[in-house]
C-alpha cells in the first residue's frame, strides 16, 4: 500500500520513485525523525518504526528488522545507519545521504552550542550546578540501558554467561573492547549456523512481532533494482567514502605530525569508528578510559557532562565524542584560539565518526539484502547484544567509581586489575542525586528527559544552597 499524499498527485515523474514516494516528502519525513530522535538508539529506532512502518507504511516490518539486524552488526551508531539503509532503499544513494546527514545535523549543532556554553560559562554557579545534576542522572540512565537491553537479550543461560564474561573481561582483565565483540560474534555465528535455539533470541531496539507485511508497504516485498548486488558500484562508492574519511586525517598527520592534538583526534576516532560495535553505551567505556587516562583530553566528570548533553539533544548518543574532541583541542589549541581549535576539532571528530557509516551501508547493504532470515546472522547479533550488556555494565561501574567516590585505588594481582573505591571518600551530593534518579526511573517509571531535567534543576538548587559541588 502506497502512502502518496494529495500534494504528490500530478508531480513530474522525476520527483517520484517507482514506489510512489516523492523525494521531497522523504526529506520532510527525515527532518521530522531527526527532530524527534531523543533518548538513545531505543527511542530513535522506535520513532523511525512508528513513522516509517506504522504511520507512513513505506517499509514493512520484516524488512525494517532485517535492516536493523545488519546495522547492529556494524561498527557505529545503528540508528543512523538504519536511517541511511532505509533512505537508500527508498531513494538510492541520494536518499541514504540525506537520511544519514539529517539524522546527525541537529545533534551536532546542539552539542556545539552546549560545548561553547560549557567552556565559557562552566564556572558560573547555575551552569556548574546544571551539569552536576546531569552527571547523577546519566548514571541512572546508563543503568536503565543495562536493564532494558538485558531483558531483551539475556533470554537463556548462554546469553547470561556471555554477558558476565564480557563484563569480567573488560572490567577485571582490561581485554580490548573490539576483541570482546569479535569473540562474541564468532561464538554467536557458529551457534546460529549450527541451528542452536539458544542463539536465536532476536535483537534490535525496535519493535518486534507481527506488523505491516512487506507486500503491503509502499516499497513492497521485492528487492528494488538499485538494491541488488552490484560489485562495481559497491567498490566505486566505497572507494569514494574511504577517501573522504581518511584523506583529511592523513593530510593532518603529514602536515602537523603524529603528536599534534588534531592528528591524535583524527587517528583515535577513525580507529574508534571501526570498532564501535554494540551501540554508544558500549563504546563509551572504551572512549572514556582512553580520552581521560591516556590522552588527558578531559576529566571523568566532564565525560559525564558530555554524555548528559548527548542524552538531552537529538541525534545519536555517540555524538558525545564531538564534545571529547572539542575539549581536547580547547585545552591544547596550539597557535589558534581555544574556541577556534575546539570548533575545528568538533567538525573533525564528527566527520571521522559518521562518514564511515555511509561506507559500511553502501558497501554491504546490497549483499545483505539477499541474506534475510539468516540464522547465522541472527546468532552473531544475539551474542553481540549479550556481550554489550556486560560492557555497558562496565561503563556504569566506571562512571560511578569516578563520580560518586572521590578516591579510587588500583589493585593488581594474577593479571587482574581492579579499581576499588575508598568508601570514606564518598561524595554525598552526587550519591543522593543518583539514588533519586534511579528511584525516579525504576520505581516511578519517569521518562528519561523528565528525569534529566529534574536532576539538572536539583543540581542547580544544591549548588545555590550548599555552594560548590
Amino acid at each position: 500500500m502506497s502512502d502518496i499524499t494529495s500534494n504528490e498527485i500530478g508531480m513530474p515523474p522525476e520527483t517520484r520513485e517507482g514506489h510512489g514516494i516523492s523525494f521531497g516528502d522523504a526529506v520532510r519525513v527525515w527532518l521530522r525523525i531527526a527532530s524527534l530522535s531523543f533518548g538513545g538508539p531505543a527511542g530513535q529506532i522506535a520513532v523511525m518504526h512508528r513513522i516509517l512502518v506504522d504511520e507512513k507504511r513505506w517499509i514493512g516490518e520484516s524488512r525494517f528488522l532485517h535492516a536493523l539486524n545488519y546495522c547492529m552488526l556494524l561498527p557505529g551508531p545503528e540508528a543512523q545507519q538504519l536511517a541511511i539503509y532505509i533512505g537508500w532503499l527508498l531513494h538510492k544513494t541520494k536518499g541514504g545521504l540525506v537520511a544519514g546527514i539529517l539524522f546527525v545535523l541537529p545533534g551536532f549543532l546542539s552539542i556545539l552550542a552546549l560545548s561553547y556554553i560549557y567552556v565559557i560559562f562552566g564556572n558560573v554557579g547555575i551552569v556548574e550546578g546544571l551539569f552536576f545534576g546531569l552527571k547523577a542522572a546519566v548514571l541512572a540512565v546508563v543503568l536503565q540501558a543495562v536493564v532494558r537491553i538485558g531483558k531483551r537479550a539475556l533470554k537463556n543461560r548462554v546469553m547470561v554467561l556471555i554477558a558476565v564474561a564480557a563484563f569480567l573481561a573488560i572490567f577485571a582483565f582490561h581485554v580490548p573492547f573490539p576483541l570482546i565483540i569479535l569473540t562474541a560474534a564468532i561464538i554467536g555465528y557458529i551457534g546460529g549456523r549450527a541451528g542452536s535455539p539458544l542463539f536465536q533470541v532476536g535483537g534490535g531496539h525496535g519493535s518486534s512481532g507481527p506488523g505491516l507485511a512487506d507486500r503491503d508497504s509502499a516499497l513492497g516485498e521485492e528487492t528494488p533494482a538499485h538494491a541488488r548486488p552490484n560489485l562495481a558500484w559497491s567498490l566505486k562508492i566505497s572507494a569514494a567514502f574511504l577517501f573522504l574519511w581518511l584523506a583529511p586525517v592523513i593530510v593532518i598527520v603529514l602536515v602537523f605530525g603524529s603528536e599534534n592534538v588534531f592528528s591524535q583526534i583524527g587517528v583515535f576516532f577513525s580507529r574508534m569508528a571501526m570498532v564501535t560495535f554494540g551501540g554508544a553505551y558500549a563504546v563509551l567505556s572504551y572512549v572514556a578510559q582512553e580520552a581521560v587516562q591516556n590522552y588527558g583530553w578531559l576529566r571523568p566528570g566532564e565525560m559525564l557532562d558530555g554524555l548528559g548533553m548527548a542524552e538531552t539533544t537529538p541525534g545519536p548518543l555517540i555524538q558525545v565524542v564531538q564534545f571529547v574532541g572539542f575539549m581536547g583541542a580547547y585545552r591544547d589549541p596550539g597557535t589558534q584560539s581555544p574556541l577556534t581549535a575546539a570548533t575545528l576539532a568538533s567538525i573533525l571528530t564528527t566527520w571521522v565518526t559518521f562518514v564511515p557509516c555511509f561506507l559500511w551501508i553502501f558497501l554491504g547493504a546490497p549483499f545483505i539484502e539477499g541474506l534475510r532470515n539468516s540464522s547465522a546472522l541472527t546468532g552473531a547479533m544475539s551474542a553481540i547484544t549479550a556481550a554489550v550488556v556486560g560492557v555497558i555494565m562496565n561503563l556504569a561501574v566506571w562512571f560511578a567509581l569516578h563520580v560518586i567516590f572521590g578516591e579510587v585505588v588500583r589493585w593488581q594481582a594474577y593479571g587482574i586489575v581492579l579499581d576499588i573505591p575508598v568508601l570514606s571518600s564518598i561524595n554525598v551530593a552526587p550519591a543522593l542525586l543518583t539514588l533519586a534518579a534511579v528511584i525516579a526511573i525504576f520505581r516511578f517509571r519517569i521518562g528519561m528527559i523528565q528525569t534529566l531535567l529534574a536532576s539538572s534543576l536539583a543540581g542547580i538548587a544544591w549548588h545555590l544552597t550548599f555552594g560548590l559541588v
